[in-house]
């Protein structure tokens, strides 16, 4: 049996799937239609849409199985997502990849396989539409086109997910789905009696780059402070476009020497990104940091404004004008 290898951009494939936050939510009447009928038109017993997670594949809509996920090391779909067409398994036992797999040998008895990649508007594969038989059968290319078909119909369904919760020019995570997830951060830190700490992040000197070089270059600019924010910072770190040039991250259970390692690695990297517009753009960045703590909490909405507010008065340091500096919570 050959183990799936990861895609090439595995980090930010696994990042997006999860910004969606559809992992581990309940049944999606809109998908679950979808599904039917696909398993309805192709006559075959089992249908599903398989998101591919770093260990496991888990199954947003399922027909004719009973569990909700299994390994990923033993995943058809994880195979199915290294290409953009369709994999097609005409009969498991006589393809080496797959002969002795469990899920040939056992339960399900997979014969017959066809998963179409399920890809979002970045071009990552995050999972597929596929069909299963427990015999042999032959797969035609229009049948292949059909599955294509019905794959960008959840495709659709997904970006319209994506947009209430993805900005669209970054592909952060926007307000919406920060607020709500460092809600739940929040509660976290507050049960496990855990500190954290919001960075409110606004690019310097941003209007100019727009007045002068365009919104396309400033679109530019924002997607490249993107790139390094996702690079820079931890898999558990929380981070989002706010609107704007502003930007935020939650940090949990870090301490401040470590913050500022990492915001001192932000800004450089930053900074190197104006070799892209042949250094005539200076790239920097101003923040300010506002604490949190399980024992004395206090609302995401207060952290947010005092970050704001130390973060202002940092950029207006920068202009060479003081102001004086309160104390932190």
């Amino acid at each position: 049996m050959d183990k799936p290898a990861e895609p090439f951009s595995e980090k930010a494939r696994l990042e997006e799937l999860r910004a969606l936050e559809i992992l581990d939510t309940p049944n999606d009447p809109a998908l679950d239609r979808i599904t039917r009928l696909v398993q309805q038109f192709f006559s075959v017993p089992i249908c599903l849409i398989s998101l591919v997670d770093e260990h496991r594949q888990w199954f947003k809509s399922c027909i004719g199985v009973s569990v909700k996920q299994t390994p990923r090391d033993i995943s058809f779909c994880a195979h199915a997502i290294l290409d953009n067409g369709p994999l097609v398994v005409c009969d498991a036992l006589l393809d080496p990849r797959f002969a002795d797999n469990p899920l040939v040998t056992g339960e399900p008895n997979i014969r017959f396989y066809a998963g179409s990649p399920i890809t979002l508007q970045s071009g990552n594969r995050i999972g597929t539409l596929c069909i299963i038989d427990h015999q042999p059968r032959s797969f035609t290319q229009e049948q292949a086109n059909v599955l294509k078909d019905f794959t960008a119909i959840i495709e659709r369904e997904l970006a319209v997910m994506q947009l209430a919760t993805t900005d669209e020019l970054t592909l952060l995570s926007n307000r919406r789905s920060f607020s709500s997830t460092a809600e739940r951060y929040l509660d976290l830190c507050i049960r496990q009696n855990l500190k954290a700490k919001l960075v409110f992040i606004d690019l310097d000197n941003f209007k100019p780059i727009n007045d002068t070089f365009g919104h396309a270059t400033g679109d530019e600019v924002l997607k490249g402070f993107a790139n390094v924010l996702a690079s820079c910072c931890r898999k558990a770190d929380l981070f989002a476009r706010l609107s704007g040039d502003e930007f935020v991250i939650l940090f949990t259970d870090l301490s401040t020497q470590e913050c500022e390692v990492i915001m001192q690695r932000l800004a450089e990297s930053f900074s190197e990104l104006s070799g892209q517009f042949n250094h005539k753009i200076n790239l920097s960045f101003s923040h300010g940091i506002a604490n949190f703590s399980g024992q004395k909490p206090c609302s995401l909405s207060h952290l947010l404004a005092l970050a704001d507010s130390r973060m202002y008065k940092t950029k207006v340091i920068k202009k060479n004008l003081l102001i004086p500096t309160e104390s932190n919570v």
